[in-house]
């Protein structure tokens, strides 16, 4: 079969599956994702083993250290993914919750109630633990889920869709549930964005030329994570000793990461105090600084920043660093260079901090915390499928009630409208 034919079955096939999923009981979810987990954990040396292949082929390749720490699955790793499923498990199941319910005047009764959105496609790069949080809640809500991704990754991702697939099996998991596009082919991801009537949401995660590309071919809803250009605005009334350990965190902790920071911002009034012990801190972690020109007269080496360093989404162990004259500066610089993911204050004074969350339009606005915090792990949802920086029909980390649409259920006694 040629790849056109290929997809349009894999869509037909995840179509049917869908529909079965949607029978099954919040219990039933729950056994086929414990399966999952401990094949998960039996499979752990042969993923290992996978993924060494592919770190391999990545180093081969030349892939900068922050994207090889992306791919990487360490032990650690992998118990994150078999205790991010186990999560999963904890958590309330939403499809058939009524969102809301009222009575008419003429006794109708209107409910409205969470539904699986279908079938959802996942086009994602380099991070192969992607794989297991995006089935395991796609799963979670009854949705049937094809997965794409990257070749650098191909190896480990077929592994972990392969333990999860016996594991399901094991406790009934309808056939075709999970399916990974097994092929590196790039016609596969513009045949499987344009899978109409049989794809109902597509979700790409990854480098911004590839979020536009899907955008540019789809022919079904996208939900777009562009890019996170992240900031840190250190205000007058910070705490320093608070915005150097925050800073240094949100660069530092995984710089290959869409939460990281890309920019600090500095009032100018603290900005003589804090910019050379940031500077200090940062160089020490091998962090190179670009900054404004009033950044550089306090610290001379750094290097110059230019315009397109404010829009850049670096990945990597670089900063851009500009002095600001106000909170409002700072908003209009986010306003314009920011990508509305994730942006933090520091700030002890609450009218600041007030005004930075009511005017700063991103997903997540933070106050006196890391930005790296915006994960569906850390916000309590288990998992995530993704981060949205867009505004319909979801924002921010989407865990399970993101993964659910809902439909108006209404019960009558005969009523016909006059």
């Amino acid at each position: 079969m040629s790849l056109h034919d290929d997809m349009v079955l894999m869509g037909d096939q995840a179509v049917a599956a869908s529909r079965a999923l949607a029978r099954l009981s919040s219990r039933r979810k729950n056994l086929i994702l414990e399966a999952m987990a401990e094949e998960l954990n039996a499979r752990r040396e042969a993923i290992k083993a996978a993924n060494a292949r592919d770190m391999e082929a990545g180093r081969q390749a030349g892939m900068s250290p922050a994207l090889l720490d992306r791919l990487l699955l360490s032990d650690a790793r992998i118990d994150s993914m078999i205790k991010g499923l186990r999560a999963v498990i904890g958590l309330k199941d939403p499809v058939g919750t009524k969102i809301s319910r009222w009575i008419r005047p003429n006794g109708l009764v209107i409910q409205k109630v969470r539904t699986p959105i279908g079938v959802i496609g996942i086009i994602y790069e380099s991070r192969p633990n992607v794989t297991a949080d995006a089935a395991s809640l796609c799963i979670k809500t009854s949705n049937a889920v094809i997965l794409r991704g990257g070749k650098e990754a191909m190896q480990s991702n077929l592994a972990i869709a392969e333990a999860m697939q016996a594991g399901g099996a094991r406790k009934d998991l309808p056939e075709h549930s999970i399916q990974l596009v097994a092929t590196t082919d790039r016609d596969a991801v513009r045949e499987l964005v344009q899978l109409e009537g049989r794809v109902d949401l597509v979700m790409p995660r990854g480098g911004e030329s590839l979020i536009r590309a899907v955008v540019e071919q789809a022919r079904v809803p996208v939900i777009k994570h562009f890019k996170g250009v992240c900031h840190v605005y250190v205000d007058e009334s910070a705490n320093l000793d608070m915005a150097l350990k925050i800073v240094e965190n949100a660069k530092c902790q995984r710089p290959g990461v869409c939460n990281a920071i890309e920019k600090v911002l500095v009032h100018e009034k603290v900005a003589t105090a804090f910019l050379p012990k940031m500077a200090d801190l940062l160089t020490a972690k091998k962090v190179e600084l670009r900054g404004d020109a009033a950044a550089r007269a306090i610290v001379p080496s750094m290097k110059e920043a230019t315009e397109e360093d404010w829009y850049a989404e670096y990945l990597d162990l670089i900063l851009g660093v500009r002095v600001v004259s106000s909170v409002q500066a700072a908003i209009e610089h986010i306003t314009k260079y920011g990508s509305h993911h994730s942006d933090s204050i520091i700030a002890e004074d609450k009218k600041t901090q007030d005004l930075f969350t009511e005017e700063v339009d991103s997903a997540a606005v933070y106050v006196n915390a890391s930005t790296r915090f915006t994960d569906g792990s850390e916000f309590g949802l288990g998992a995530e499928i993704g981060i949205s920086t867009d505004k319909l029909h979801a924002r921010g980390p989407m865990g399970l009630e993101e993964l659910t649409s809902y439909k108006y259920v209404v019960l009558g006694t005969g009523q016909v409208r006059e």
